[in-house]
């Protein structure tokens, strides 16, 4: 076997170019395969991410027939017992009441429908952080009668800024028409232009009395020590209302998450079996070349299972070379652009209205490493078992007499 090995190290270097050019196929294969992977997942988690904290949290709560049409009748009910249970489980990190009302807002520039957030400050923000993606003004702490917190994207649509009045008109529990004045304190920037233009925050107190839904509440937002412990904290709740994940709330994240492992490897299989094609051609060639070679081998006497592990050693080699070479550039650059990210202002509006930030950050599990060099290396494997089989169909006879 020594011999063998040693047989197939100094063939794979008798055409240094074209082995050569072999390599760095396979290098820049893996690398760019990784990287464009390492950007794919970096994407899917920050949408994810930004959904999560800043729209969604990992859990909500709410009346079974609240979400179909949003209607204010459908409150919580026992929202009490649900906050005790909340309270003793150990895998919640905070918690958050909401009123949540279908409005119009309104300035002289013009008025856009809404979704209007009923929250209480304090527990709000411990759940989601709009408070940390405040353009400009503050959150809820200087204006004392009705202030309101609006998207970047609303307040340009009806131009107005921090201090600026707008006028909020939504329906009472009796579904009585109010229309109240209320003063601009804060705007944010969420990842998500379409829930910037369509979401307000006001002061849960300032809409209770005016709606007649005192110590109500529409929804529960949850947030959990981990992402981990999601599944674990919804079996546990006993509510006969809905208790739903943030991949039930917005299917799309949750869909996309399920299918991103599946992606990974469909895509790199695809890069590996061109490369696998390369690789094959190549050593096609070079078993032309050496044919009258193999020929004298099988006449003196190596039987043809010797044959076949030899031109499998060579494709071996050729890997074995690259592996490390692809591996360690795809995991540099992907740590490079994980800490200082890619930055694609240039079509940063299209991304926030995908939910994306304009510079994305690239992110792949270590184990994605060891599980693509166990594919690129069974995949050499079966790429130099057509060639080798294609060497042991040579005739010695007419090996020999060849030129």
């Amino acid at each position: 076997m020594k011999t063998l090995i040693s047989i197939a190290w100094r063939n794979i270097w008798r055409n240094r170019l074209r082995s050569i050019v072999v390599v760095i196929s396979i290098v820049l294969g893996l690398w760019a395969g990784m990287f464009i992977m390492g950007m794919s997942i970096g994407m899917n988690n920050q949408r994810m991410d930004g959904a999560i904290d800043s729209t969604i949290a990992h859990l909500q709560i709410h009346h079974p027939e609240f979400l179909i049409d949003f209607n204010k009748k459908y409150t919580l009910e026992d929202s009490d017992r649900i906050t005790d249970q909340l309270d003793h489980l150990s895998e919640i990190e905070a918690y958050s009441k909401r009123l949540i009302l279908p409005a119009m807002v309104a300035s002289v520039k013009g008025n856009y429908g809404v979704q209007l957030l009923g929250i209480d400050s304090e527990s709000d923000k411990r759940v989601v952080d709009i408070h940390q993606r405040l353009v400009s003004g503050t959150y809820f702490e200087k204006f004392k009668r009705n202030p309101i917190v609006i998207g970047q994207k609303l307040a340009d649509q009806l131009g107005v800024e921090v201090a600026s009045k707008i006028v909020l008109t939504f329906q009472d529990q009796n579904n009585n028409i109010i229309s109240k004045n209320f003063r601009v304190e804060g705007i944010f920037r969420s990842p998500n232009t379409s829930y910037d233009l369509s979401t307000v925050f006001v002061k849960r107190e300032d809409i209770e009395t005016l709606t007649g839904l005192e110590g109500r509440s529409h929804q529960i937002i949850i947030r959990c020590n981990s992402i981990a412990d999601v599944d674990g904290v919804k079996s546990v709740l006993q509510t006969p209302m809905d208790v739903e994940t943030w991949g039930e709330v917005s299917p799309e994240l949750g869909y996309a998450q399920e299918t991103m492992s599946a992606f990974i490897y469909v895509f790199m299989g695809i890069i590996l079996l061109a490369l696998a094609f390369g690789i094959i051609n190549t050593m096609l060639m070079a078993i032309l070349e050496r044919k009258k070679e193999l020929g004298m081998l099988i006449s003196i006497g190596m039987n043809k299972r010797r044959v076949f592990v030899l031109i499998v050693l060579e494709t071996l080699f050729l890997t074995l070379i690259a592996l490390p070479f692809g591996i360690g550039c795809s995991y540099l650059t992907n740590w490079y652009f994980s800490i200082y990210g890619i930055d694609l202002s240039v079509v940063a509006t299209g991304l926030e209205s995908m939910g994306l930030a304009a510079v994305i950050y690239t992110y792949l599990p270590l184990e994605v490493y060891l599980n693509i060099s166990l594919m690129t290396f069974v995949v050499s494997m079966l790429s130099g078992m057509i060639p080798a089989r294609r060497a042991l169909k040579i005739n010695p006879a007419e090996a020999v007499k060849s030129a």
